[in-house]
């Protein structure tokens, strides 16, 4: 993957582009740290179809996370605890 710094991807848009059609994903840097990812359309469509839901979709869900046991009520044993006196 070709790495382009900001200022660079940004005064060479169509290159940075055409490169990433071709080439495929081009990381975009700011200041010397990943910042960015340009990908082809086809490899954003592949990622979002192949990506699992969010934790906001999970909790938002009707369909069950995992089987709960839920033990019956009045069936724990308590202890004893001492009274005082």
């Amino acid at each position: 993957m070709h790495t382009w710094p900001v200022q660079d991807a940004k005064a060479r848009f169509s290159e940075f582009l055409d490169a990433c059609l071709t080439e495929g994903p081009q990381m975009v840097t700011r200041r010397g740290a990943e910042a960015a990812v340009l990908v082809p359309v086809q490899e954003w469509r592949r990622l979002q179809l192949s990506a699992k839901p969010s934790l906001k979709q999970l909790l938002l869900s009707d369909q069950a996370r995992a089987e709960l046991i839920v033990p019956r009520r009045g069936q724990a044993r308590r202890r004893k605890v001492p009274m005082p006196g």
